[in-house]
């Protein structure tokens, strides 16, 4: 069965930074054809796609909005996915999820609206605050 579990959180100034974690278990992320990615939800407001990675090919994707800040990477031996986020902005805050899938057409779609309606595998999220 595959879990997810997010930890590195927590509260910063502006232009801080944190590193996010995603721990996996149930599957080995780096030998099978699936995709890991990073969400957030900021309150009132949509959950949307912040990064994503192909795990066996480690071709990565950024969202515009954080593109120059954030970095995804996958330590393979670990299991183990992040989420390097520098020069954080107030705008940032949120809860932030990691989420994974084995389907190519969900992968290629992280993008649009309300992937927790599509996307299978989902931790229960760890909150970034960011104060001006």
């Amino acid at each position: 069965q595959v879990q997810l579990v997010e930890s590195g959180g927590g509260s910063v100034q502006s232009g801080g930074s944190l590193r996010l974690s995603c721990a996996a278990s149930g599957y080995t992320p780096s030998a099978s054809g699936s995709c890991m990615a990073w969400f957030r939800q900021a309150p009132g407001k949509e959950r949307e796609g912040v990064a994503l990675t192909y795990t066996r090919e480690g071709t990565t994707y950024l969202a515009a909005s954080v593109k120059g800040r954030f970095t995804i990477s996958q330590d393979s031996a670990k299991n183990t996915l992040y989420l390097q986020m520098n020069s954080l902005k107030p705008e940032d805050t949120a809860m932030y999820y990691c989420a994974a899938d084995f389907r190519s057409f969900v992968c290629a779609n992280w993008l649009v609206p309300n992937p927790e309606n599509r996307i299978n595998y989902w931790g229960r999220g760890t909150q970034v605050t960011v104060s001006s």
